[in-house]
């Protein structure tokens, strides 16, 4: 009997250490994912203000193409009356379509020249 009393101390001090080992283990282990629980709430609050951030800059240009788009389309209100006014405006024309077409082969001969190089 007295060696199970023995036997039982012994595996009691056993289980002891492998209860603080374990403990010990359970603690880093905690340690290593809350680093790793903040880390991922940096990086959600980090995309959350790139998102805003995104937003508002996607919101400036709605603004800024709806700006464009009444421009333009009073440009092309003007070009439509000028061409239905008939035969006065017909050497305007003339320049306004040799200019663009000029202007056409400017730019090509630049951005070609730009490319290359």
């Amino acid at each position: 009997m007295a060696t199970r009393g023995g036997g039982n101390n012994h595996r009691g001090s056993r289980t002891t250490s492998t209860d603080e080992m374990l403990e010990t283990e359970n603690n880093q282990m905690v340690d290593e994912l809350a680093a790793k629980v903040s880390r991922l709430k940096g990086i959600a609050i980090d995309i959350e203000s790139e998102s805003k951030q995104q937003n508002k800059y996607l919101d400036g240009m709605g603004d800024e193409f709806g700006s464009s788009s009444g421009l333009l389309s009073g440009s092309a209100a003007r070009l439509s009356q000028m061409i239905s006014s008939g035969r006065s405006n017909r050497k305007v024309m003339c320049y306004l379509i040799a200019g663009l077409v000029g202007f056409f082969f400017i730019g090509y001969y630049a951005l070609s020249r730009v490319l290359v190089r």
